[in-house]
């Protein structure tokens, strides 16, 4: 029984009917971040136990023979089964967490360690792990490292938590300086940069060793890679549908790189948790209640969130 879930931006819609009985303006399910409580398991399954708090993220499926698979980045086979609008070996269509229940092999679940919050972790389990998974490939979890976050938004303000839970002096990268208060007083980063101050740019060319980059709209890159050292690292978090622009010296004199990232495996997913439970890492959250759902897409339209909305399946009381 799936209890919480976090909400993303992209979410797109939800079928179910409002409590006035008017559909909603929204197409489709679309949540990937589910944690709740497991009530029932098979007679194969070892990993698991009735009771235990789990989560599920954005894969539930994979062929488990390709070369990915293999190497336990399941999240980069190509016949990945999504937990949403996808179709399971069984013919069934994946309909997310907005569910007062949710079957998933074990091999997807992770458990939530004690001490973090179902509605806290519920986030984690996207956002965070779309942090966290680059960090670890490319060997940027040490102490001491200077990161850049672009973008201040739900994965942004993970980059900011778990890069200053490494150690990291963190630089917040932003088109205006509205979010100063947040990125420093509540976040925590050390510096905060408006792109278009060329001064304060200028100022921080070849300083930093990393930028997690989670803009999800069209942006010039050269900017960004003046800031990179040796070495440096721009890694893409953001889906963007349109061909981005650089001039190749600027990765070539500084052999920078530009790189991406797709959420991460089950086995980083377990880590992550992990590391945050270990250092009171959780994301900034607002909990409401199934019924709130409409109102809670309409203030994502607007940006009206900070960061993720949480959804409380089991206290909603959708079936009394």
């Amino acid at each position: 029984n799936m209890g919480s879930l976090g909400m993303e931006k992209t979410v797109t819609g939800w079928a179910a009917r409002d409590p006035s009985g008017i559909l909603s303006p929204y197409s489709y399910t679309l949540r990937h971040e589910v944690v709740g409580e497991v009530v029932e398991v098979g007679a194969e399954v070892s990993k698991f136990e009735v009771a235990d708090t789990v989560g599920a993220g954005v894969i539930v499926g994979c062929c488990r023979e390709c070369a990915p698979c293999k190497a336990d980045t399941e999240q980069y086979c190509n016949k990945k089964i999504w937990s949403y609008n996808d179709v399971y070996t069984d013919g069934k269509p994946t309909q997310g967490g907005f569910a007062s229940a949710m079957v998933v092999d074990q091999k997807f679940l992770v458990k939530i360690p004690p001490g973090l919050a179902p509605e806290q972790a519920a986030p984690l389990l996207c956002a965070g792990l779309t942090v966290y998974s680059p960090m670890k490939h490319f060997g940027l979890m040490g102490t001491g490292l200077r990161a850049g976050v672009l973008g201040l938004g739900g994965v942004g303000h993970m980059g900011v938590k778990l890069a200053k839970a490494m150690g990291h002096h963190v630089t917040v990268i932003s088109s205006s300086d509205k979010k100063r208060a947040e990125a420093v007083d509540h976040l925590g980063a050390d510096a905060y940069l408006v792109s278009s101050d060329e001064a304060g740019m200028a100022a921080a060319a070849d300083t930093l060793d990393y930028i997690i980059d989670t803009v999800p709209a069209f942006h010039p890159l050269e900017p960004y890679l003046s800031m990179l050292k040796l070495n440096g690292k721009l890694i893409l978090l953001g889906v963007i549908n349109q061909p981005l622009q650089f001039l190749t010296p600027m990765v070539m004199l500084g052999r920078k790189s530009i790189t991406g990232s797709f959420i991460g495996s089950v086995q980083e997913t377990q880590e992550m948790l992990e590391f945050c439970a270990a250092k009171g890492v959780t994301s900034m959250i607002e909990l409401v209640k199934m019924d709130y759902a409409n109102e809670a897409f309409k203030r994502l339209e607007r940006n009206d969130v900070r960061y993720r909305f949480v959804i409380d399946v089991a206290g909603s009381n959708l079936h009394p």
